[in-house]
Order: C-alpha cells, then structure tokens, then sequence
C-alpha cells in the first residue's frame, strides 16, 4: 500500500507524546483520510494508527471510521466526569442502577454502564479509579486542549 494514499490529515512523530510510552511508542503517526480497510469501505473518513514495522517502514496497524473515534470520546468523557463524582458511592458505583448514561445518537442510545457481569467489579473498579486518577495529567491536559477545540466549534 502505497503510505500517502488517500490520506488528508497527518499528525506525524506520534511516538514523542504518546502517553507513558512517549518517545519509545512504535505508533509514528494518526491520520485522516479515506478508509483503506474493506470493512470501513463503506464510510466516508477514517482515522489512521501508523506504526513502524521491522524494516522501517510504517504500515496501518488500525484503522476507524470518524464516528467510532468520537464515540470512545463520548464513552471516555462520561466515564471521567463519572468517576470524579463516584467516591459518593462505597463501593464507587450503586450495585442496583449500574447506568451511567445513555446518550442519544443517531436516533438511539450509547450506553454508558458500570460492568456489573464482572466478577471482580468491585475490586476491578478501585483500580480502574485509581488508573484515572494515577493519569491525571495526561489526561486532563489532552482534555483542556479538547474543550477549547470544542469552544472554538460551538458554531459548526
């Protein structure tokens, strides 16, 4: 595959700012573009993950369509404002009425639940709150720089 193919958008040296994995990351580059993928065929813009193969070169290692990436934003930015709120409850969720959220899109609903089929939910979770927080500053840097885009989109 040829690696500037229908791409539009590119970010490229994703491996400096990758997280914890920063400047060891084998991710080179996100991109936007058409899909190339057969199962994404069908929709208009993908998002691209590029890492570095053995010999050097850069190959798709993922690949989602646009919605699919704001979704997860979607599901990530209630699980956050979720889980600033959750130490109200002692075992940091109410076994009873585990929805989060149901947010409404294209005509029905994105769940947002708290996994009660997991056996270890209650010791899962501690740690999934503790991970949060623990990423704090990744994330809550990435997500100032989000809203202020988002700011700037009020009137898209």
């Amino acid at each position: 595959m040829e690696v500037n193919k229908d791409i539009v958008i590119v970010s490229e040296g994703y491996n400096r700012i990758d997280g914890k994995n920063a400047y060891h990351s084998d991710i080179k580059r996100l991109t936007l573009g058409t899909p190339v993928m057969e199962e994404n065929k069908n929709m208009q813009i993908a998002m691209q993950i590029w890492k570095e193969t053995e010999d050097g070169s850069q190959s798709i290692a993922m690949e989602l369509p646009i919605h699919q990436v704001i979704d997860f934003m979607l599901l990530l930015s209630r699980t956050m404002l979720y889980f600033r709120e959750a130490y109200r409850y002692p075992l940091l969720y109410n076994p009873d009425n585990p929805v989060i959220e149901r947010i409404g899109v294209q005509g029905g609903v994105l769940p947002v639940n708290i996994c009660i089929d997991n056996p270890n939910i209650d010791d899962d979770i501690k740690k999934f709150s503790q991970a949060l927080s623990n990423l704090g500053e990744l994330t809550g840097e990435r997500m100032r720089a989000l809203s202020h885009i988002f700011e700037e989109m009020e009137y898209y």
